[in-house]
């Protein structure tokens, strides 16, 4: 394995842990619904990826880079469904407070 693999691979990790725990102290910090739904949406998925990258990068080996590509892609199709659905149950339970509400008319 080459140094430059090494280092991608490493940078990939890094970045990748950093997002995931931003995500998570995102979750903890934040005080409304949409900001928590959005932090889990956003940085966590792109964590996780760059978690997935740098293990493929690593590991460089056919068929445990094609269980990362499928992990990844499930992880794609999922999470935006998962956070339209906490979303959505939020919006009926009550949960979210009203002034996060306003419509955004574009500037009209």
């Amino acid at each position: 394995m080459s140094l430059v693999t090494d280092a991608a691979a490493a940078v990939c990790l890094l970045l990748g842990a950093f997002f995931s725990f931003s995500a998570g102290v995102g979750v903890v910090r934040f005080d409304n619904l949409f900001a928590r739904v959005h932090v889990v949406a956003k940085p966590q998925v792109l964590g996780m990826l760059l978690l997935l990258t740098g293990v493929a990068l690593r590991l460089q080996d056919r068929s445990s880079v094609t269980m990362l590509v499928l992990v990844a892609i499930f992880q794609l199709m999922t999470s935006p469904v998962a956070a339209h659905m906490v979303g959505s149950a939020g919006l009926r339970t009550g949960k979210v407070e009203p002034e996060f509400l306003e419509m955004d008319d574009g500037g009209r």
